[in-house]
């Protein structure tokens, strides 16, 4: 054969035999890469087993025990006795709310692996397995506060207005409590009423707002009359709301020394015949007739000058406000503060009862200013002490700053309204 047939042969031999090879090399790249894959896929099988935890959330009834409820989720009774024993040290079970969120997290194959409990805004107790046994421990739920504005306009209630504004019902208590010394929020709100509020609101990562914080201007327009309000923290750390123009919004008593409504059974009189001992004497104080053991509040701050039984007045509290005011509240069935003690407006301070000469349950309230008694159904009630001399620059660089955090009322209120429906989707 000619030479150059030998080496075109040899050639075409060599060639053949590296594409053998180079489709086996091919082969076993492509066996190596499935094997890679395969057992890339594994261990995110393992990771997703072992890491993956599906979160199904329940709402806690009530009146049901804590493991009784986790037997209704599919807990079996061993594992539920184990996570109430975990649970025991750290939190009471007994003071399990309902309505709070419960939330069990199981693994893709079914396997328990947390429960969460919403004990509050704050914090959530967290039951998990931990070397062969269940821990609980309480965690502290990660937030952020912001300060907003908001703004919206009254249709029915504040409630309701509070509501559509994308609000919970608590901003609306806050926003009645602010301005409650000028308005009934029951009988006063008028359809076309606007509010306006600055606030500061603690917030999820998730966006969830979990609570509010202080409210640091508010303007309520009642039928066209303006209330605003501005927080204002003085030199001694003291809080409270006021006026524009320096005057608090908080008056120095409240209207009632009882938390809720009660009839007056007796009134201010000199000259009453009393119920026992059948003589005519003066009663210089209102009586309020309710149940034994309706709360009594003082309608201000103030020091307890007396707290024990005294006479015919039976458990007497007494208290010294400031400006030369003293308030007696009688006939209480149990006392709840001492002698010596400073208690806030609105404090509860004892229980309505019928200890000394009564001849039912009630309260006896008196006040007292600078010796001579008052009739307090008809009494003007003072308004607290207006901003200082000495605070008035902080307080009115902080009043500047509140307000113009107040939202734009018409641009909140028409970003807030439906939209309108587009001229070409009328049927004409």
């Amino acid at each position: 054969m000619h030479p150059t047939k030998w080496i075109a042969w040899g050639l075409l031999v060599a060639a053949g035999a590296g594409i053998v090879a180079a489709s086996y090399y091919k082969e076993l790249q492509s066996e190596q890469l499935l094997a890679d894959q395969i057992l890339l896929a594994q261990k995110e099988a393992q990771r997703i087993q072992s890491d993956v935890i599906l979160f199904s959330e329940s709402t806690v009834p009530g009146g049901l025990p804590f493991a009784a409820f986790l037997g209704e989720l599919g807990v079996d009774p061993l594992t539920a006795g184990q996570l109430v024993g975990a649970a025991r040290p750290v939190f009471d079970l007994r003071h399990l709310r309902a309505g709070n969120r419960l939330a069990l997290g199981r693994s893709v194959l079914g396997e328990l692996r947390e429960v969460r409990y919403r004990i509050d805004a704050d914090h959530i107790l967290s039951i998990a397995p931990q070397d062969g046994e269940f821990r609980a421990e309480i965690q502290t739920i990660p937030s952020t506060t912001e300060t907003a504005g908001i703004a919206g306009e009254i249709h029915g209630s504040l409630f309701e207005g509070v509501a559509h504004a994308g609000e919970s019902p608590e901003l609306a208590m806050r926003l009645a409590e602010i301005f409650a010394f000028d308005l009934d929020f029951y009988t006063d709100p008028r359809p076309g009423d606007t509010f306006r509020v600055v606030v500061e609101k603690r917030k999820l990562a998730s966006g969830e707002t979990v609570s509010y914080g202080h409210i640091l201007a508010a303007e309520y327009n009642n039928n066209g009359r303006i209330y605003r309000a501005v927080l204002f923290h003085d030199l001694s750390g003291h809080e409270a709301y006021y006026t524009p123009e320096g005057k608090s919004l908080k008056k120095a008593f409240l209207h009632s020394p009882l938390k809720y409504a009660a009839p007056v059974t007796s009134h201010f009189s000199t000259h009453r015949l009393h119920p026992i001992l059948k003589t005519y004497r003066a009663h210089l104080g209102t009586d309020y007739g309710a149940p034994i053991g309706t709360p009594v509040q003082t309608i201000g701050e103030g020091r307890v000058v007396f707290a024990g039984p005294k006479g015919g007045a039976g458990n007497l509290i007494q208290i010294q406000h400031s400006n030369g005011y003293q308030t007696y509240y009688m006939h209480l069935s149990r006392l709840l503060v001492h002698s010596g003690q400073r208690v806030e407006q609105g404090q509860r301070i004892g229980l309505v009862g019928m200890t000394g000469l009564a001849t039912g349950p009630h309260l006896d309230f008196r006040i007292q200013h600078n010796g001579q008694f008052l009739n307090f159904e008809h009494l003007p009630l003072p308004s607290a002490d207006p901003i200082s001399r000495r605070d008035w620059p902080q307080f009115s660089s902080a009043r500047d700053h509140s307000i113009g955090l107040l939202p734009d009322l018409h641009a909140t209120l028409a970003k807030n309204s439906p939209s309108p429906i587009p001229d070409s989707t009328i049927n004409r």
